[in-house]
């Protein structure tokens, strides 16, 4: 069962219906679609979407899912879940553009660390993060990532597939680095946030650029990593990287 989290600033509470709409409104937000790597997905198979989060990933337990939550306002996604890139876990992440450059990107990541490591006994999570999203890029150095290799999509975009360790998520980022400007991008997989079927190719909101129309599958495609918001366990691909998938500053 999916737990509640808690950070200094941010509750990571598991979706009830009554969320639908401004889960809605994130996965329709042209920026963070654009930070996502991800083609604007029709609301009905958004909404669709949302609602197989509800009816299959809880149910089934097959990830982790989160709305993230600031002092009663929604403020974006997270994920924990296998990934096709490689043999491990994703975290995904994706913030709204009015919660970017708080460093609420770095504390929901740090967030989902402790839990895959208190929670799941994992020692080591995995992101994805589109090579143009500098931002992202070095807020992941920042809280310890390290590149592991590029992910090169069908359109040639280029991913950075990254890796940390999960011994010491709490240690805060360096003095004098502030996330003024991060854009939604830690990401994951192919598929949408919350995606319940791994969808290979590229994704959205957890997932490579041009991800398709999400659609619920019977079970999770094989394989699987951890990234910091809403991808599905298949293949990677495509840039940017995070919620709401995975990919936004803040946004990790």
């Amino acid at each position: 069962m999916t737990p509640v989290l808690r950070t200094e600033r941010l509750e990571f509470l598991p979706y009830r219906p009554e969320h639908e709409d401004v889960f809605v409104a994130l996965l329709r937000d042209e920026e963070v679609c654009r930070w996502m790597g991800q083609d604007l997905v029709p609301e009905p198979e958004i909404r669709a979407l949302f609602r197989a989060i509800l009816t299959e990933v809880y149910p089934q337990r097959r990830f982790d899912v989160w709305g993230l939550w600031l002092a009663g306002d929604y403020v974006g996604h997270a994920e924990v879940k296998p990934t096709g890139n490689v043999d491990g876990h994703e975290l995904v992440t994706a913030l709204a553009p009015g919660y970017w450059g708080r460093g609420l990107g770095g504390e929901a990541v740090r967030g989902l660390l402790r839990h895959a490591a208190e929670n799941l006994g994992l020692s080591e999570a995995y992101g994805m993060v589109g090579a143009e999203n500098t931002a992202s890029l070095a807020m992941c150095r920042r809280l310890g990532f390290r590149e592991v290799r590029d992910v090169v999509g069908d359109d040639g975009s280029v991913t950075k597939l990254v890796v940390i360790s999960t011994k010491d998520p709490s240690a805060p980022a360096d003095p004098g680095t502030a996330e003024s400007d991060v854009r939604p991008a830690v990401t994951a997989a192919a598929g949408h946030p919350g995606d319940p079927g791994g969808r290979g190719g590229s994704g959205g909101p957890g997932g490579g650029p041009g991800a398709g129309a999400p659609a619920p599958a019977p079970a999770p495609a094989p394989g699987g990593t951890v990234a910091a918001v809403a991808a599905d366990a298949g293949a990677a691909g495509g840039a940017g990287s995070g919620v709401p998938a995975a990919r936004a500053e803040d946004p990790v």
